[in-house]
């Protein structure tokens, strides 16, 4: 056996998640709402008399539903989400040596006892088992399982066990593989009321729409005023100078066309418009709410040219 697998399957046994009371017991509401929405029309599920006709002594929960009696509430959840502190160390060791990538391969669900409204389920789940390095379609990489045991409350008897299975592997080299075309950004959805905007960005002229009739400004474009309701309408150069209102960052999921991490800035022009941009010219962490901009263009192909936003240059003083 090898030092690594040696010090991977140390691991098994260890516990991730010690014993957990769910939060509610067994309760008919939520056992309706299964039952609906999976479209099982077994009347023991919900029906007293029917149960008992099959030698039940009441009506019980459907047998999948163990796990959704020991799922955490989302306030719980959002209080406490950091993993345990086993499973970090774990997906370090991994991470370490390569296997760095992750696929869900399977779960088994074995059930032992029937559930009954007022029932209250526990979990525990611990490491199982590490496979050895084993070859796969994705690349090399080891299987590492979680035994999850789910316990009713009383007299802690076994309601069910599962066995949660996936793959931590390292991708296939590609070097051999052709460079994917990088890819086109997405078309905007062209009409009667924007084309004209798209037209001028391919000249890199960046204009605003203007209302006629009461000189208010607008963007995005529309055939209406919103100030007036006219429908009159004509165009002004905008300078191209004004400050960042908001930003995000984007880093997933990544879209062929575009580069990462993608900084989609809210900017507002110096005429009092704002537009949604991307920004160049700067890393993500340099971005400032208000930092003045600039104009700039991003020609992203023949058909497709749209306005960018880089930090203002410096006046000389």
């Amino acid at each position: 056996m090898s030092e690594f697998l040696t010090k991977l399957q140390a691991f098994e046994g260890q516990v991730l998640t010690p014993t957990t009371w769910g939060p509610d017991e067994v309760n008919t509401p939520m056992i309706r709402h299964w039952v609906e929405t999976m479209g099982d029309t077994s009347p023991v599920y919900l029906d007293d008399e029917a149960a008992r006709a099959t030698g039940r002594d009441g009506a019980v929960a459907p047998a999948l539903m163990a796990q959704v009696w020991t799922m955490r509430t989302f306030n719980d959840k959002m209080a406490n989400n950091d993993p345990s502190q086993v499973w970090t160390d774990l997906i370090a060791t991994l991470d370490d040596e390569g296997f760095t990538s992750v696929v869900a391969t399977d779960s088994d669900f074995e059930f032992f006892v029937e559930l009954r409204p007022g029932d209250r389920v526990s979990l525990t789940e611990v490491i199982d088992n590490i496979s050895e390095e084993k070859k796969t379609g994705l690349g090399v990489g080891h299987f590492v399982t979680t035994l999850k045991t789910y316990r009713r409350g009383g007299d802690d008897e076994v309601v069910a066990t599962q066995r949660w299975r996936t793959l931590r592997f390292k991708p296939k080299a590609k070097a051999d593989e052709a460079p994917k075309p990088k890819g086109l950004r997405p078309r905007p959805a062209l009409n009667v009321d924007n084309a004209f905007w798209f037209e001028a960005a391919k000249e890199h002229r960046l204009v605003i729409q203007r209302c006629t009739n009461c000189g208010v400004l607008r963007h995005p474009t529309g055939p209406m005023c919103g100030a007036c309701q006219s429908l009159d309408w004509d165009t002004v150069d905008a300078s191209g100078r004004g400050v960042v209102y908001s930003f995000v960052v984007n880093h997933h999921p990544q879209i062929p066309g575009f580069e990462y991490p993608l900084i989609v800035a809210t900017i507002e022009l110096e005429e009092g418009t704002r537009l949604i941009a991307n920004m160049t010219g700067i890393a993500p962490a340099d971005v400032e709410i208000g930092m003045p901009v600039e104009l700039d263009w991003i020609d992203a192909d023949p058909d497709l040219t749209l306005p960018a936003f880089r930090p203002a240059a410096r006046e000389d003083s």
